[in-house]
């Protein structure tokens, strides 16, 4: 729907997703998986955060992180996943600009943060395994709290800057989204203004930092592994699980984003398949990645099954 405004404008009120297919019987054969795989991601991260808290063996700087992970994985699924569902079931799938402005901005928000958290866990994995004897003074309560701080602000802000650079463009033509939620790159091809220069400011802002962050992080993990190689023999098969799983999910994480944002051609395919990926494969797999491979979890799952 268009309001009219003064200078013979009309202005979008609402957007129309087009969704993950245009085939009515395929929307409604994968309404039953996406349910089934959102409610996964509910009770596996959730899961994840309430174990932590309650087991008094998991109150440690390494699972304190690991909680406001899963915590952001499934806030960052919520974002767009239910409205997905939903659109599943109708033909007409709108979202108002209010509520895609509001995707934009907690979407920006969420994986802003878990950015900074996965680096902040990369530095706890490093001050654990490469300065053991100094962990419990460098790594205290009060730093993992300022460190968790820092990655929620950071988030805020970032989503908060991005929403500032498209708030305010005008939309008066078109108002079809290719896709089943409002990112950035596709809600500014329907700006009635040309937004090439805004393009690359974005681009800098989410690609280049994501980029920047993920190459940190990977040399980040090598220079831990390869201490692990020349210094520990004992405790190198557990550094290794842990630092595996760290990377896997880092790599789950930053692939999808990094494509979409600095690949030069968007494939409206492909894209799509790395929008699900991101919103609800990657947040299906944190918790599963570090359930299967982290032996303290899985002895905490065990002791909560047989105090039933």
């Amino acid at each position: 729907m268009n309001r009219l405004v003064p200078g013979n404008f009309s202005v979008v009120t609402e957007f129309v997703f087009q969704g993950l297919c245009t085939s009515r019987e395929l929307q409604i054969l994968l309404l039953l998986p996406f349910s089934i795989l959102y409610l996964m991601i509910m009770v596996g991260n959730l899961f994840v955060v309430i174990l932590i808290i309650i087991d008094h063996h998991l109150h440690s700087p390494m699972y304190y992180l690991l909680a406001n992970l899963s915590f952001i994985d499934f806030c960052l699924s919520s974002v767009t996943t239910p409205k997905m569902i939903t659109d599943l079931t109708k033909e007409n799938k709108t979202i108002s600009f209010g509520g895609c402005m509001s995707q934009i901005l907690f979407a920006h928000c969420f994986a802003g943060g878990e950015m900074v958290l996965l680096v902040t866990m990369a530095y706890d994995r490093y001050v654990a395994i490469c300065r053991p004897l100094h962990y419990t003074s460098i790594m205290d309560r009060q730093k993992c709290i300022w460190l968790v701080l820092l990655s929620w602000i950071t988030g805020f802000v970032h989503g908060i800057s991005q929403l500032i650079l498209i708030l305010e463009l005008p939309f008066c033509g078109p108002r079809v989204i290719d896709s089943f939620f409002c990112d950035i790159p596709l809600v500014m091809k329907l700006a009635c203004i040309n937004t090439d220069t805004l393009r690359i400011i974005i681009n800098i802002d989410s690609g280049v930092l994501a980029m920047a962050c993920f190459i940190f992080l990977l040399i980040s993990y090598t220079y831990i592994l390869l201490t692990v190689q020349i210094h520990s023999k004992d405790g190198s098969s557990k550094a290794l699980s842990t630092c595996t799983s760290h990377i896997i999910v880092i790599v789950l994480f930053f692939g999808p984003i990094i494509f979409i944002y600095l690949w030069p051609v968007s494939i409206t395919w492909v894209d799509k398949f790395l929008a699900v990926f991101y919103s609800v494969i990657t947040p299906l797999l944190n918790p599963a990645i570090y359930t299967l491979r982290n032996r303290d979890i899985k002895n905490a799952i065990k002791k909560l099954i047989n105090h039933r």
